[in-house]
C-alpha cells in the first residue's frame, strides 16, 4: 500500500507495500502513488510533498513480471505502462507544489525515476543504499524518464556511463555525481532536511521547464542547456561518436537496450522535455517486446532470483548450517573456496601437504582482502576477522569435527580417493556430516567408493577463480542422499554463489557442454578455417572470449589428459579432434597461457597475439566461411549438447540448464541460455539448422528424436 498523512501543511506519501517483500511500480501500486499525489495537489492547506518509505529500501524499481506480461500483449499494452508513468511523474514537476525524495535506503530504476521527478533529493546516509538506473542490466531502458531527466541533471557523459552500464551507486558517490542533493545522518534529519527545502521553495520549477506565458501553466522549455554542452556542442558529438563506436564493439549488436539508451538520449535532449518523454516511450517499448529483454528477465533476475532461493533444493529437510568447513588442498581453487567461506563467516580448516602450502593458500585471501580495501570495496575493519577464520595446516586431525569437508586436489582419482579416505574420519561424529569433491570432469559415484559414507558423498564444482564466479554445480551421484544436497545447497547459498544440481555423469554439464565450445574451435581450426575468424566468431557470437583463446586458459595439457582419460575409458576415440590437436600442441611443449605459448604467444606485458606456427600445423582453407556460419557452428553445437544433458537427465531443469551455461561457461545471456536458445531461434528452425550442419560437418551436431517430435506437435498445432 501508499501511505498517505499530512502533517504541518506537508503531504507525506511513504511506500509500504504489503503484497510484495519491496516496494515496487506494478498494476497495484501505481493507480495509489497516483491518488495520494492528486489528492495532495488538490489540497490547497498542502504547501509540499514529501515521497518516503516505511520499509528499509526505498523503491526498487518496476514489477518484471508485470513488464513479462506485457511483453506477450500487443506493444500498445507496454507503451500505457510507460505513458502512464511518464504522465504521473510529469504532473509531480508541473504540480506547483514542491515535491522532495526522502530517500531511506535503495533507489533503483523505476524508484530512482520517481527521485529524478521530484524537485530534490535527500539521501539517508545508508552504507546498504544503492541508486541508479539498472534496467540495462535486464534488457530494458528507463521507461519513466530516466534517459531524460538524469543527461539534464548530470550531462551528457556522466549520464550515459551510468545508464549504458546499469551501475549502481552508493550515497555519497551519488551526491558527487549530482544524482542526489543532500545527505542525512538519520530519519529525522531526512524529513527535517526535506521539510526545510518545502519551507524555502515555494514555487519550484525544474530548469528544463518555464511557464507559459498564455496560460500560466509549467511547460518543457525548447532551448534547455544541458551542463557540460547539449548534443552539438564538441563534448556532446564526441561521446556520441566515441561512446556508439564501443558500444557496438562490446555488445556486437546482440543486445538491443544500450545502443537504443545512446538513442534515446541523442533525440530527446534535442527537444523539450515532454516530446522528448514520448521519444523514450516509444524506445522503450521497442526494447521492452523483444527477445532480448524476455531472455534476460526470466533467467537473469527472475531465474537467478528463484535458484538463489533454493527452486532445487529437496524440501522435506530442515534447514542446515555449516559452521566450520575443512577445505582440502591450498591451491588457487582451493583457497579460493577458503576465502569466500571465510567471507561468510564460516571457520575454515586450510589443509595442504606442508604448512607452508597451507600459509600460502591463506595468503592469497590475504592479497584479495588487501585489494579490496585499495578499491574500497572490504571495510579494513574486518580484513583481520576473516583471516581470524582461516585456519591453515597439515595435520589431519585439524579437520577433527567439521560440518563439510571439500577435496579441491589435482584431477587424479587415486589421489582423491586417498584425501578421501585420509579426511573423512574427522567430519563430525554425529552420522550427518558431508564430504564434497571439487571436481569438474570425475564422475562422482566413482569418487564415492572411496568414502564409507557415499550417501553423504557429493560433488561441489567451484569455477576459477572462486571468488569472481558466482555458480556452483553441485553433483549428485547414484547413493547421494537428499540430506547431502540440502547440505550442499545450504551452504552454497550462505556464501552467496548461485547453485544448480546435475546428476553424475562425465563432465557432468557445464565442462561436458563447455568442451564443445573449445572443440568446435579446434574443428574449425582442422578445416583449414582463419583462425582470427574462428576468435572473431566465437565474440561476435557473444562469448566472453574466443574458443582458441578460452583453451589456453584451460591448459592444453588439461584437455590432452581429459581426452586420453576419455580413450581410456572407451567413451572417446583417438581420432577425435580435441585429442589429436591437443597431443600436438602437448608434444610441441605448448600447454597453453601457463607456458605462455598456446595457440597464443603470450608476452611478459600479459599481451598475446595468435602463434605464427599455426598456418603450418593447420593450412587455411582457400575459401573462408562466413563470420555468420563460423558463429552458428559455435552456437549451434554448444546448444545441442546441453539439450542432450537434458534429455538425458544430466542436468534437471530447464532453469539449471540455462543459468548453468551462461554463468558457468559464458553462453551468451541475450539467448536466455543454452536451452532458451532453442526457443530463442525457434525449434524448427534449430532442427533445420543442426541436420544442414550435420550433413556437411558431421554427426555431432544431428538432432535429437525429441527435438523432431517437438517440430511435429507444432505443425500439428
Amino acid at each position: 500500500m501508499v501511505n498517505y498523512t499530512v502533517d504541518q501543511n506537508v503531504a507525506i506519501i511513504s511506500w509500504e507495500m504489503t503484497s510484495s517483500p519491496m516496494n515496487v511500480l506494478n498494476d497495484e501500486s501505481i493507480p495509489q502513488f497516483e491518488a495520494a499525489l492528486q489528492r495532495a495537489f488538490a489540497d490547497e492547506s498542502v504547501k509540499g510533498i514529501i515521497v518516503t518509505s516505511a520499509k528499509p529500501e526505498f523503491v526498487a524499481g518496476a514489477d518484471l513480471k508485470m513488464i513479462l506480461r506485457s511483453n506477450d500483449k500487443d506493444p500498445a499494452e507496454m507503451l500505457k505502462v510507460s505513458s502512464e508513468l511518464n504522465r504521473i511523474f510529469r504532473s509531480i514537476e508541473t504540480s506547483g507544489k514542491p515535491t522532495v525524495a526522502a530517500m531511506n535506503g535503495t533507489a533503483l530504476g523505476g524508484g530512482y525515476e520517481i527521485c529524478l521527478a521530484c524537485h530534490h533529493r535527500v539521501a539517508l546516509n545508508n552504507p546498504k543504499t544503492l541508486i541508479g538506473l539498472v534496467e540495462v542490466t535486464i534488457g530494458l531502458l528507463p521507461g519513466a524518464g530516466g534517459t531524460q531527466r538524469l543527461p539534464r541533471m548530470i550531462g551528457i557523459q556522466a549520464a550515459l556511463q551510468l545508464l549504458v552500464e546499469g551501475k549502481k551507486v552508493g550515497v555519497k558517490e551519488a551526491k558527487t555525481l549530482g544524482m542526489i542533493d543532500d545527505i542525512a545522518e538519520s530519519p529525522a534529519e531526512m524529513i527535517q532536511k526535506a521539510r526545510a527545502w518545502i519551507e524555502a521553495n515555494p514555487k519550484p520549477i525544474k530548469p528544463w521547464d518555464e511557464i507559459d506565458r498564455k496560460s500560466g501553466k509549467i511547460v518543457g522549455k525548447d532551448n534547455f542547456n544541458v551542463p557540460g554542452g547539449n548534443i552539438q556542442s564538441p563534448v556532446g558529438a564526441q561521446t556520441f561518436a566515441a561512446g556508439t563506436a564501443m558500444l557496438m564493439d562490446k555488445t556486437k549488436g546482440n543486445y538491443p537496450a544500450p545502443l537504443a539508451i545512446m538513442s534515446c538520449v541523442y533525440e530527446g535532449l534535442q527537444v523539450n522535455i515532454d516530446r522528448a518523454l514520448a521519444i523514450e516511450g516509444h524506445y522503450f517499448v521497442k526494447v521492452a517486446t523483444s527477445k532480448v529483454a524476455r531472455n534476460l528477465i526470466q533467467t537473469m533476475f527472475l531465474g537467478m532470483n528463484e535458484a538463489n532461493k533454493g527452486a532445487s533444493r529437496p524440501k522435506n529437510i530442515p534447514k542446515t548450517d555449516v559452521k566450520k568447513l575443512g577445505v582440502l588442498g591450498a591451491g588457487m581453487m582451493g583457497a579460493g573456496i577458503a576465502y569466500v567461506s571465510a567471507q561468510a563467516g564460516i571457520e575454515v580448516i586450510l589443509k595442504d601437504v606442508s604448512s607452508e602450502a597451507a600459509e600460502k593458500g591463506k595468503a592469497y585471501s590475504r592479497g584479495l582482502l588487501e585489494k579490496g580495501v585499495e578499491r574500497g570495496k572490504v571495510d579494513p575493519s574486518k580484513v583481520d576477522g576473516i583471516l581470524s577464520l582461516i585456519k591453515p595446516t597439515a595435520d589431519v586431525a585439524d579437520l577433527n569435527g567439521c560440518d563439510l569437508i571439500i577435496e579441491a586436489v589435482f584431477e587424479n582419482r587415486e589421489l582423491k580417493a586417498q584425501v578421501t579416505k585420509e579426511a573423512e574420519p574427522m567430519l563430525a561424529q554425529n552420522g550427518l556430516a558431508v564430504f564434497g569433491s571439487n571436481t569438474s570432469t570425475l564422475p562422482i559415484s566413482g569418487l564415492a567408493e572411496a568414502s564409507t559414507k557415499p550417501e553423504n558423498f557429493i560433488g561441489i564444482h567451484f569455477f576459477s577463480p572462486v571468488d569472481k564466479m558466482m555458480l556452483v554445480e553441485i553433483i549428485v551421484g547414484k547413493q547421494t542422499s537428499d540430506y547431502a544436497l540440502a547440505v550442499a545447497m545450504d551452504y552454497t547459498r550462505k556464501i552467496r554463489k548461485t547453485p544448480i544440481v546435475v546428476n553424475d555423469s562425465r563432465g557432468f554439464y557445464t565442462s561436458r557442454c563447455f568442451g564443445t565450445y573449445s572443440g568446435e574451435g579446434m574443428e574449425l581450426l582442422k578445416d583449414g578455417v582463419n583462425p582470427i575468424l574462428i576468435e572473431n566468431g566465437g565474440k561476435d557470437a557473444g562469448m566472453p572470449v574466443g574458443p582458441l583463446a578460452v583453451t589456453d586458459e584451460v591448459a592444453l595439457d588439461l584437455v590432452y589428459k581429459i581426452a586420453s582419460q576419455g580413450i581410456k575409458d572407451g567413451v572417446l576415440r583417438d581420432d577425435d579432434t580435441s585429442y589429436q590437436v591437443a597431443k600436438q600442441f602437448v608434444e610441441l611443449g605448448r600447454f597453453g597461457k601457463k607456458s605462455k605459448a598456446g595457440f597464443y604467444d603470450y608476452a611478459d606485458d600479459r599481451s598475446k597475439k595468435l602463434w605464427a606456427g599455426l598456418r603450418d600445423l593447420f593450412p587455411q582453407a582457400d575459401r573462408q566461411p562466413t563470420l555468420d556460419e563460423v558463429k552458428t557452428r559455435l552456437l549451434y553445437r554448444q546448444a545441442i549438447e546441453a539439450v542432450r544433458c537434458f534429455e538425458e537427465n544430466v542436468v534437471r531443469t530447464k532453469l539449471d540448464a540455462n543459468l548453468g551455461s551462461i554463468l558457468g561457461w559464458g553462453f551468451p545471456a541475450y539467448t536466455g541460455g543454452a536451452l532458451s536458445f532453442v526457443d530463442f531461434v525457434g525449434v524448427d528452425t534449430f532442427v533445420k539448422t543442426l541436420d544442414r550442419l550435420a550433413d556437411t560437418y558431421g554427426e555431432r551436431f544431428r538432432p535429437t528424436e525429441r527435438l523432431r517430435e517437438q517440430v511435429k506437435e507444432l505443425i500439428e498445432a
